[in-house]
């Protein structure tokens, strides 16, 4: 069962201009040397005043400017507890695990209906999911990282799925009339600000921090489609079978949306480690469950993490790989829907 919690309130206090950004940094699809399992187990837990450094967050329009928004946090129960995980045993590096069990969905009933449809592809070769009629939820290393936004992203834009049509309209006589070969293509929309966490800069966080690895887009048009609502992050031992699930668009099978589930490993308090079969292209992708409603029959899906995607690290000397997804926690379920809203009205509960 979904479980109703009460959410802390992200209040903005002080906007100010930045200069616009270079778009110099190469996009990477695939991160190195961050803040791994080991490593997560030794951080202490953020003070108040962390968070509200952590939680401020950049915005950038599509005309370059930028802006920081300064953040307070009002109602947050801080956890003393340190981010723990339990010891796994050592696998090799790579992205696929024994036998590929991802589906690649060719059926256009099942692609441009709930909850594929949620799928959307980010220019800069991510993938991301749509939360409103107005945003998409991404990983933030897609756009920016952690010192400078990438290239990509200085036009940067959102590509909806639409199956290839048949044809419309009357064909000359002779012409062949053109099939649908079951692969999406995509309608493309043009972004208007991108929101982004300070707790994903370097200098802030001292190394990459794969906590804050998400990002919020704003689309300059609305879409007219079904999106997902977002949900709080439950603990492994809530989730039916510890299984989540994702949509993407994964590089090594090009055009295709490419559907997966997997039971999770391992968990922190803002981090779950799994090993779902994902290659590059897929990262940014939103992981959700399928939980009851409480105090009622209704079954729902809801967006829980971000897919940040394949990560290595070492650790006393052997190499640790995990695919690693960022937990939609009740603090940034508060960011996410207050960037969403622009109010923490609607945000009160999770």
């Amino acid at each position: 069962t979904w479980h109703l919690k009460k959410i802390p309130q992200i209040v903005r206090e002080r906007t100010f201009s930045l200069d616009s950004p270079k778009y110099e940094a190469r996009t990477k699809l695939e991160l190195n040397s961050v803040c791994g399992i080991e490593c997560q187990r030794k951080l202490p837990a953020p003070s108040l005043s962390d968070l509200k450094n952590l939680l401020s967050y950049e915005t950038v329009f599509e005309n370059g400017t930028r802006t920081l928004t300064e953040v307070n946090v009002l109602g947050a129960v801080l956890d003393p507890a340190a981010n723990t995980s339990t010891q796994r045993p050592l696998r090799k590096k790579r992205q696929i695990y024994g036998t590929d069990s991802r589906f690649s969905i060719y059926d256009k009933r099942f692609m441009t209906n709930f909850p594929f449809n949620t799928a959307v592809k980010i220019s800069t070769g991510c993938s991301g999911i749509l939360v409103s009629p107005k945003h998409v939820l991404t990983a933030a290393h897609c756009l920016h990282n952690g010192k400078d936004y990438v290239k990509g992203s200085k036009r940067l834009r959102v590509g909806l799925m639409k199956t290839k049509s048949r044809g419309n309209g009357r064909k000359r006589k002779g012409a062949k009339r053109k099939t649908s070969d079951g692969l999406p293509s995509f309608q493309w929309t043009r972004v208007k600000s991108t929101h982004i966490p300070k707790g994903w800069f370097k200098g802030v966080s001292g190394d990459i921090a794969l906590d804050y690895d998400y990002a919020v887009l704003e689309l300059k048009r609305p879409h007219k489609r079904k999106y997902m609502e977002l949900g709080i992050s439950p603990t492994i031992k809530m989730m039916p079978g510890s299984m989540i699930h994702f949509s993407g668009f994964d590089n090594d099978r090009s055009g295709q949306l490419v559907y997966r589930f997997c039971s999770i490993s391992d968990e922190s308090n803002d981090l779950f480690y799994q090993y779902c079969d994902a290659e590059p292209g897929s990262t940014g992708s939103g992981i959700y469950l399928r939980l009851k409603e409480p105090n009622k029959k209704k079954w729902k899906r809801k967006i829980i993490a971000v897919y940040s995607g394949h990560q290595w690290v070492d650790i006393n000397g052997e190499q640790q790989d995990y695919n690693v997804a960022v937990r939609i926690t009740p603090l940034k379920y508060a960011q996410i829907c207050f960037w969403i809203h622009g109010n923490d009205g609607n945000c009160t509960q999770g």
